[in-house]
């Protein structure tokens, strides 16, 4: 009897690591382009490993593209692993600016109001307008930006890509340098 295939979508985080290299943002790119899956966010930063940079990208797609993704991007010699999770295999956040109308604000005290609810704040005032930050999940910065849209106060909104980290007691990149140090270590002595 043949096992059922999810085939559901979802959006997938991959955290992919490698060394520092021009062009491979490129190619990762490239591997989720010619599956015809659409990237929704995508985050490139220096990693807690020394050397190794961190790509955060997220994506609608089955476990079971998740899982062909993962696998054409590890096959890039410069990337040193990669893997995708679900939400609730990560610590989530984003941060988001609003940069919202003065006049607006001043007639409507809602608007302070909520941005202070969603623990978010005001870093920039003038008679034009006014620029809040808030850090969050993206369900609540999308929250905040319907709320605000709907009183017609906003002017400008962006909210950066996805940064997390896993919820996994140990980062998988460090065992996973520690056993190919091991393994040349090994074969030096050979």
């Amino acid at each position: 009897m043949e096992q059922e295939q999810d085939t559901s979508t979802k959006l997938y985080t991959f955290l992919i690591y490698s060394e520092n290299v021009p062009g491979l943002l490129s190619q990762i790119t490239a591997v989720f382009t010619r599956r015809q899956v659409n990237i929704e966010s995508l985050n490139v930063c220096a990693s807690s490993t020394p050397g190794a940079h961190k790509y955060t990208v997220t994506a609608n797609c089955d476990e079971r593209m998740a899982r062909i993704l993962t696998a054409q991007i590890e096959k890039r010699i410069e990337v040193l692993q990669a893997h995708y999770y679900t939400d609730d295999q990560l610590f989530i956040n984003e941060t988001a600016l609003f940069k919202l109308s003065t006049p607006v604000m001043l007639k409507n005290p809602e608007v302070g109001r909520l941005i202070r609810f969603h623990n978010g704040s005001i870093i920039e005032v003038n008679n034009t307008y006014a620029v809040a930050e808030i850090t969050g999940i993206t369900n609540d910065i999308l929250s905040l930006f319907g709320a605000l849209k709907s009183m017609d106060c906003v002017l400008q909104f962006v909210r950066s890509g996805r940064i997390c980290i896993t919820k996994s007691r140990v980062e998988h990149l460090d065992e996973y340098l520690a056993v190919r140090e091991a393994k040349r270590n090994a074969s030096l002595k050979n």
